[in-house]
């Protein structure tokens, strides 16, 4: 398997001819993967560890790079999605699921080389099955406004009613807590947890647990974690492939097939090489025949 160093090595060796030598290194792996495994692949990257700009997040304009990754690529052969993402929109979310299960069905797996958080953790359970390393991680799903917790705000919420009926006198405290968030703003935080739970119910429903018998537990089970603020503590938790594994996700190792492994990884190495590489790109929607759009910082 060719390491970051490796990567960086062929980057360099590359012929001066070569117009862009970090979109030849992407597809010769991208292409390797689908030479492998007979489907199509998209890979949906974002630069969110070596640039925190506006721009890295799951966003409604991906919808455009998805669209144009399907284009002249074979849906009947299904789909492998290689997410490394920090999420980003539930309703864009859930746009990008609807539009892929329209073009592939329910035929569709996940691969996480690295991390596929909040949002991108959603995609993955949309998914039939999700590939994980020893270094992947998925993560809570519990939803956000402006980077506050909504479990957060509905816990403090709820911790002032029962320190006021505890205490009384507390209340010009826990009036000052409370008054800093719009009167509207706790029932927003509760919808946006029903309808994240809600979508990626129906998701592993309709996918991952199609006619299983014990779906319904499965699925209670497994939102009953990753869905859960009080459990997962953190918006940022990282979730290991065993910790997913024992929560009952559907998680297939990727050290059981080495080969894949190392072209997974490959390709992960290649795209974290054209973000670490002042590229200003910021995020890069890719299939294995080529077709890319890329967004750039401004």
């Amino acid at each position: 398997m060719p390491s970051w160093n490796d990567v960086l090595r062929e980057l360099q060796n590359i012929e001066a001819s070569v117009e862009v030598p970090l979109d030849t290194i992407r597809r010769k792996y991208l292409r390797q993967l689908h030479e492998k495994t007979g489907r199509s692949v998209i890979a949906y990257y974002s630069a969110f560890l070596t640039n925190a700009t506006n721009g890295v997040e799951i966003k409604d304009n991906d919808m455009n790079g998805f669209m144009n990754a399907v284009h002249r690529i074979d849906c009947s052969k299904g789909l492998d999605i290689i997410l490394h993402t920090p999420g980003g929109g539930v309703s864009a979310t859930a746009a990008i699921v609807t539009y892929l299960r329209s073009k592939f069905g329910n035929d569709i797996r996940c691969f996480v080389p690295q991390l596929a958080m909040s949002a991108g953790t959603m995609i993955a359970c949309a998914c039939k099955e999700i590939y994980m390393g020893k270094q992947s991680s998925i993560g809570p799903i519990d939803p956000q406004f402006g980077g506050i917790s909504t479990h957060g705000v509905l816990e403090e919420f709820e911790d002032a009613i029962q320190g006021v009926k505890k205490e009384p006198d507390s209340i010009p405290i826990w009036q000052t807590v409370v008054k800093k968030y719009h009167p509207s703003f706790i029932g927003e935080c509760k919808k946006a947890i029903e309808f994240s739970n809600e979508l990626v119910a129906e998701w592993l429903k309709t996918g991952m647990f199609f006619n299983d018998a014990q779906a319904d537990e499965k699925i209670k089970a497994i939102l009953d974690h990753i869905g859960s603020h009080s459990k997962t503590k953190q918006h940022d938790r990282h979730i290991s492939i065993e910790e997913a594994t024992k929560n009952g996700l559907k998680i297939i190792p990727l050290e059981n097939d080495q080969e894949l492994q190392d072209i997974i990884l490959s390709i992960h190495h290649a795209f974290m090489c054209t973000f670490a590489k002042a590229t200003k790109a910021v995020k890069i929607v890719e299939n294995h025949i080529g077709q890319a759009a890329i967004n750039f910082v401004q």
